[in-house]
């Protein structure tokens, strides 16, 4: 799978809405065939900093995304509502899920 995260800094003045503001992009992205997830969390040091945690199911899936009318979309309007240019890790994993975290096990629960 393709697997990214990406840390956007949002203007102040727009922090709070970005939840709204990216949803129609954020709607799009989950129902495209070739996501995994898409997952948005707001940063507890930062309040102006969403990362945006997403996966594809392989280049293909991450080729369709990019060149979606959705993400074009997204290129012309998000920017005007960002602090500064996205700061982004990119990688191919060899998995299609996420792996458990044995270090931090959590014991049958009756």
């Amino acid at each position: 799978m393709i697997f990214i995260t990406a840390k956007f800094r949002v203007l102040s003045e727009h922090a709070d809405r970005w939840p709204e503001l990216s949803a129609d992009f954020t709607e799009a992205t989950r129902a495209e065939p070739g996501c995994l997830w898409f997952d948005w969390s707001r940063s507890l040091d930062d309040p102006a900093e969403y990362v945006l945690v997403e996966a594809f199911r392989d280049g293909d899936a991450g080729a369709a995304h990019v060149n979606s009318a959705h993400f074009k979309q997204a290129q012309q309007v998000l920017p005007g509502y960002l602090a500064e240019t996205p700061r982004i890790v990119n990688a191919t994993v060899p998995q299609d899920d996420w792996s458990l975290l044995g270090e931090l096990a959590v014991p049958e629960r009756d």
